[in-house]
């Protein structure tokens, strides 16, 4: 028995999915986004990454007038508006989806 909480002890933190945020600068419903995802205390913790459609002329034209849009392990998950209730409840459901990934120790 305590060799096995020794060893879920060990083991690394399990990582959660990739979020991607697009957006652009000087948008208000960006940063509002960003703040949510900032203070979010969920498990297992997210990796972000943000997109700047205005460096991408096919993100531009893609995403012009629906930004923010944030995409949650490849599905889009949100547009404009997320409230902190509404991220923590989509991402545990989509943390709950993808199932416990295999250990490679």
């Amino acid at each position: 028995m305590l060799l096995r909480l020794l060893g879920r002890w060990r083991r690394k933190p399990r990582e959660g999915p990739q979020l991607v945020l697009f957006s652009r600068p000087g948008c208000h419903l960006c940063e509002e986004m960003k703040d949510v995802l900032a203070r979010a205390k969920v498990v297992p913790r997210f990796r972000l990454r943000e997109v700047n459609i205005e460096e991408d002329p096919e993100l531009l034209k893609r995403f012009e007038r629906s930004i923010p849009v944030l995409e949650i392990a490849g599905r889009t998950a949100f547009k404009g508006r997320m409230s902190p209730a509404d991220f923590r409840r989509k991402y545990a459901r989509i943390v709950a989806d993808s199932g416990p990934e295999s250990s490679t120790d």
